[in-house]
């Protein structure tokens, strides 16, 4: 994870602090052990995010919105259309401001839930202690009670890619949104159905078919006659000869054999190699070799 953020921090020709716990803190105490990093003289809210959440980030409206209804706490939320597997923001009715959150409801008392986005002033860190604390349960219930939390309704797509089928969900849904906006970075051709993303780098084979939604990453050699859909080939993967994969995560270095299948919410690792015409369904292949 780091050796990635600081790749980006090159190409983004930004800098990056990392803040990294040696224990586990929650969703709140990580913010009170990085304070010093995160409090300036300049007194502006900084945001925090959630890093399992995919959507188009609407943060210049968000900071619009935080200063509009003076807020010491803003965050973001989505409708669901079944609110009873999350934790559900009550909000006043007609206004922004919330009342109170509600998890995992036994009786529909809303359909908003939290959408894994903040903008917080720098007080609110004087309600953290150094410890496990959960900013969702034990900081914002405090903050509604004062009516100084608000919440801004997220506009577009969202999705929780923390599990394998959400995130090819999540990136179905990107893409989608690139369609729509950004449609000029999607792959075309007479072996591309739907949408499809290609790093520039990828190398595509005759007789494939690709698509719809699916993600080819850098480096990737994909051979002649492979059929692709609803998955994801991560960086410098080699996917051999009339090889299928569907609904399913290649992880980085891998090799998929000649014939091979790699199907049904399949997870590779990196430097997985799948031999030729073997079958793998539904199944999680961590790293096999530490190359």
């Amino acid at each position: 994870m780091l050796n990635f953020v600081k790749e980006y921090e090159k190409k983004l020709e930004i800098k990056i602090t990392f803040s990294q716990e040696t224990e586990p803190l929650g969703t709140a105490g990580p913010l009170a052990l990085a304070r010093d990093k995160l409090v300036d003289e300049s007194g502006q809210p900084f945001f925090v995010l959630n890093s399992d959440v995919i959507c188009e980030y609407p943060l210049l409206e968000m900071i619009e919105f935080h200063k509009t209804n003076c807020a010491e706490a803003s965050i973001m939320v989505t409708k669901v259309d079944d609110p009873s597997k999350y934790g559900v923001v009550v909000m006043e009715e007609g206004r922004a401001r919330v009342e109170s959150f509600v998890e995992k409801p036994e009786h529909f008392v809303g359909n908003k839930i939290n959408a894994g986005i903040y903008l917080l002033n720098p007080s609110v860190l004087d309600r953290i202690e150094l410890r496990r604390t959960s900013i969702e349960k034990e900081i914002f219930p405090k903050i509604a009670s004062e009516k100084k939390l608000y919440a801004m309704v997220l506009p577009g797509f969202w999705m929780d890619i923390g599990q394998p089928k959400d995130y090819i969900t999540g990136q179905r849904m990107y893409l989608n949104s690139l369609r729509e906006k950004a449609s000029q970075e999607l792959a075309t051709g007479n072996n591309i159905i739907g949408n499809v993303l290609v790093d520039k780098s990828a190398v595509i084979g005759d007789g494939c078919l690709i698509g719809p939604d699916v993600v080819i990453g850098p480096g990737c050699v994909i051979d002649s006659g492979v059929r692709l859909f609803g998955c994801t080939v991560m960086r410098s993967v080699w996917i051999k000869e009339h090889a299928c994969i569907s609904n399913s995560i290649v992880g980085w270095d891998s090799t998929v054999g000649k014939w091979a299948r790699v199907v049904n919410i399949t997870v590779l690792g990196k430097y997985v190699n799948v031999a030729d015409a073997e079958v793998y369904n539904s199944g999680v292949v961590i790293e096999e070799q530490g190359l």
